[in-house]
């Protein structure tokens, strides 16, 4: 009978410890690198059909980037700028776009624009499907940042079928 209490006692801890092990822990999904290649090259053919030359920047959840593809005459600054339109989003779960309108001179939140790797600039979107963030797709080059986000979304749309999966 001793023996018997012991066991369950044993058992007891032992179911303790393993719901507090399961509680220190997540598990993520993340973008492929095939999947993140495919967003980019939507989102580079959108802006081509559009006469721009761009680069497109996939960055993981983690905001590290993933893919970059720059069109031919793409200007130097766009790989950066379309990573860091593609690192904001991810930072503040929302578009670039978005930041930059609610982070305008005079605002209450115009100080965001003072951190670190924040380019409050259209362009920048999340990468959701299925209630998750995989990442961020981030443009630039095209003539304003509502054209560079036009471009960001077909490659979201190019992917989304294969992420709700």
């Amino acid at each position: 009978m001793a023996a018997a209490a012991m066991l369950l006692a044993a058992l007891g801890v032992m179911g303790t410890q393993h719901a507090q092990a399961a509680d220190t822990t997540y598990a993520v999904k993340l973008m492929t690198s095939e999947t993140a290649l495919k967003a980019a090259q939507a989102a580079l053919k959108k802006c081509r059909d559009g006469g721009y030359q761009v680069a497109v920047a996939v960055l993981d959840r983690s905001g590290v980037p993933q893919v970059m593809l720059r069109d031919r005459y793409a200007g130097m600054h766009t790989p950066d700028a379309a990573t860091g339109k593609a690192w904001t989003a991810i930072s503040f779960k929302t578009s670039s776009l978005a930041l930059a309108e609610s982070t305008q001179a005079n605002k209450d939140s115009s100080g965001i624009r003072n951190i670190g790797h924040v380019l409050a600039v259209g362009g920048g979107i999340l990468v959701e499907a299925g209630g998750v963030t995989f990442g961020g797709i981030g443009v630039s080059g095209a003539p304003n940042g509502a054209a560079d986000e036009g471009c960001a979304r077909a490659g979201l749309a190019a992917i989304t079928e294969d992420l709700e999966f």
